[in-house]
Order: structure tokens, then C-alpha cells, then sequence
């Protein structure tokens, strides 16, 4: 059960106006990292703490190791 509906759609209006506001990517990487950077601001305004936010953070060091 989702119990967090209106910030879901509140992150994800805010995802559609960043992908919105630019009419194109050079490739799905630039897209990712447009989406991960957008998530990464909107977490900072969070005050609950994010379920399961080591092993998402674990995974995105091992795709993107030489970035974070």
C-alpha cells in the first residue's frame, strides 16, 4: 500500500517539468543524469527519512562510480 500518494505525484510533476522544459537529450545517460540530479535536490527538502535509501544509493555508486 502507498501511503505517500500526493508527494509521489509531487515528485513526479517536478520530474516532467525538468524533462519537459528541455526538448532534448543527446542519449538515455543524459536523461538519467538529469532525473538522479533532480532527485537528489528534491531529497534534500524531504524531512521523513527515505525507505531503503542505502541499497538504491549502493547501486547507483556501482553504475555511476565515477560520479558520485
Amino acid at each position: 500500500a502507498i501511503y505517500t500518494t500526493n508527494a509521489i505525484e509531487s515528485l513526479n510533476a517536478s520530474l516532467r517539468k525538468i524533462t519537459k522544459t528541455r526538448r532534448s537529450f543527446p542519449n538515455d545517460e543524459a536523461v538519467m543524469k538529469v532525473l538522479y540530479l533532480a532527485l537528489h535536490q528534491a531529497s534534500k527538502k524531504w524531512t521523513m527519512p527515505i525507505r531503503n535509501w542505502k541499497p538504491a544509493m549502493a547501486q547507483f555508486e556501482i553504475i555511476y562510480q565515477d560520479r558520485i
